[in-house]
């Protein structure tokens, strides 16, 4: 028996990196999972390879409608969602003095609203009707950047620092209907994304590494176990709190 047994969950950007990482071991604690990505090929092969009923389904988080859309099919084929999981991310690291309004846009666009968008979307089916649930859990994953500054990641953090806030609000909240609401906050993260941004700078990782008192970057499987915990009913008493999982980088 897993801890998720029956329970319908929906990672978003679950194609790869630490989304995938969450859909796998969701997945092995029983979840049925929902791979939720911009890149419906990558998420039907995610979702193939977690076996069971797992959906690979295209979400674009930035557009309301395609929320809407992947949520009402979510709901059409299983009757609920017991998790969610806003994972979806972007970044683009450099000075701010140098970045675009363009790339702000899209910054926000993914790792704000799409937070926003999906959260109003998947609690409306939680608590809609005759379909409210006795219980329901979000998760939220932030970064370390909003809670201490990155340096070239100031967009970045802003938008991971309101997805922090709007955790601790949407906590409030939803509390009434036994709803919880977390965040968990990566360090620095041995993922697709970080290896495009070390291409460019190959001291990077070295030099977090060191920085790092566990002397390594944080792997899937180590946010993973975080949200897993956040999921269950053994953490339904937690909500509204922000965990780092980053190896000891910040303490906070």
């Amino acid at each position: 028996m897993g801890k998720l047994d029956t329970r319908i969950a929906i990672v978003t950007g679950a194609a790869s990196g630490i989304g995938k990482g969450i859909a796998l071991r969701l997945a092995a604690e029983g979840a049925t999972v929902v791979v939720s990505d911009i890149n419906e090929a990558a998420a039907k092969e995610t979702a193939a390879g977690l076996g069971g009923a797992a959906i690979g389904i295209r979400t674009d988080v930035t557009s309301r409608e395609s929320v809407d859309e992947a949520v009402r099919a979510v709901m059409a084929e299983f009757g609920r969602i017991d998790i969610l999981v806003n994972n979806a991310g972007w970044d683009k690291v450099g000075p701010f003095l140098d970045s675009d309004v363009e790339d702000w846009d899209r910054v926000i666009g993914i790792n704000l609203y799409g937070t926003l968008h999906c959260s109003q979307a998947v609690l409306r089916a939680m608590t809609g009707g005759d379909r409210a649930q006795e219980r329901g859990t979000i998760v939220n994953i932030g970064s370390d950047a909003a809670r201490v500054g990155s340096s070239g990641e100031a967009v970045y953090s802003a938008a991971k620092g309101g997805v922090v806030a709007f955790t601790k609000t949407l906590a409030r909240e939803a509390a009434r209907q036994n709803i919880t609401v977390n965040a968990v906050c990566p360090g620095p993260a041995d993922t697709p994304l970080f290896a495009g941004i070390s291409e460019e700078n190959p001291k990077l990782r070295a030099a977090l590494e060191k920085a790092i008192p566990l002397r390594r970057l944080a792997q899937p499987e180590d946010l993973a176990n975080a949200v897993a915990f956040l999921a269950s009913d053994e953490a339904a008493y937690i909500t509204g709190q922000t965990l780092s999982v980053s190896g000891g980088l910040t303490m906070i």
